[in-house]
């Protein structure tokens, strides 16, 4: 357990920002299954574009009443990104008036279009500027501001150590490390020893990030890092029990069974269902297909389920045609409830008559 600010997290497994994948029904659904605490996808800074649609449903967390916190889990963590300190800290008042309780400042979205204007790991080129964001942030707000970024722009502007100094000294009450550079990209392997060092320069709580995609690689960055807790990206796509599976593996030593096709049926379609209801129908089944591919692939590669296994790209294909919220629940029941192995001719046939139905 580790603290932020008044607020003690109970599980040392954090989902971790990501545009377009994090959004408010897939956070509920992590901390459901363990996640010590989720982050929203980032939120620009410039208040002029709060009323787009987009920017409407990121701040869903903190603007829509059913999505008030119930346990300690629920912490509602919005993310800001932009490069200018006093719109950095006008957009953080702003949303801890509306009700966030923790601000995360984005340094570290490779993304070029972010780099671009300056922003996300762009800023660490500018230690100067990091420091007035910082400064500007903290300042305008009363509840914690965590922080987070790369361990530098390349390998050779590697200044990770510096900037969680800076941070530190700027009141920033947690720091989360991707292991790798902004030239680094998604490439190569996560720099674990980059963020033991990091671990080692400051006295607030480091979450470590990158790689990390099974219980026994989370017990090796925790033990190689001494960071506070793990933040899970990537390999939280399409399987949102990795959560649960590393807090019982840090807990007993043991390996958790993976979940059953009942409950990948169960939870998927629980998934699809707010969803449906988060963006309306037909932004819903839209966002949906994306989310199915992941789970199918993942379940289809570690669940044992030998319908996915042969036909795999088959279902992930045959449920991207479909264009209504319950024929893509009844797709779904029919991938994770066939007990006899169909051709994919069969499969299809099949499906298509079970949704014509």
């Amino acid at each position: 357990m580790f603290t932020i600010g008044a607020w003690s997290i109970k599980q040392p497994t954090i989902l971790a920002p990501m545009a377009g994948v994090t959004d408010e029904p897939f956070r509920r659904l992590c901390r459901e299954l363990g996640a010590g605490m989720t982050v929203s996808e980032m939120v620009t800074s410039d208040e002029r574009l709060w009323s787009s649609r987009k920017s409407q449903q990121r701040l869903s967390a903190i603007t829509n009443p059913s999505s008030s916190n119930t346990s300690a889990n629920d912490v509602r963590s919005i993310q800001l990104t932009g490069n200018d300190p006093q719109m950095m800290a006008a957009a953080a008042k702003a949303n801890a008036d509306m009700g966030a309780d923790i601000i995360d400042i984005n340094m570290g979205c490779p993304a070029k279009k972010v780099c671009k204007k300056a922003a996300g790991s762009a800023l660490l080129r500018d230690e100067a500027l990091v420091s007035d964001i910082l400064h500007a942030v903290v300042t305008a707000v009363g509840i914690p501001v965590t922080l987070k970024i790369r361990t530098g722009w390349s390998p050779e502007e590697r200044n990770g150590v510096a900037i969680a100094r800076i941070a530190e000294d700027s009141g920033i009450q947690a720091l989360a490390v991707h292991g790798r550079t902004r030239a680094c990209a998604f490439k190569g392997n996560a720099e674990y020893d980059t963020i033991a060092e990091i671990v080692n320069s400051i006295n607030i709580p480091v979450f470590a990030n990158g790689d990390i995609s099974s219980p026994e690689k989370a017990k090796f960055v925790l033990e190689q890092t001494g960071a506070a807790a793990v933040m899970i990206g990537r390999a939280a796509q399409g399987n949102p029990w990795i959560f649960r599976e590393i807090n019982y593996y840090l807990e007993t030593g043991r390996i958790l069974d993976k979940p059953s096709s009942d409950e990948v049926n169960h939870t998927l379609s629980q998934h699809l269902h707010e969803l449906h209801t988060f963006y309306g129908d037909m932004m819903g089944v839209r966002i949906a297909r994306k989310h199915v591919g992941w789970y199918l692939k993942h379940h289809s590669q570690h669940a044992g389920n030998k319908v996915l296994a042969s036909n795999y790209e088959q279902c992930r294909q045959s449920f991207n045609r479909i264009d209504n919220p319950q024929e893509q629940l009844d797709a779904i029941n029919h991938f994770f409830t066939q007990s006899v192995l169909p051709t994919t001719k069969e499969l299809t046939e099949n499906l298509t008559g079970e949704i014509a139905a």
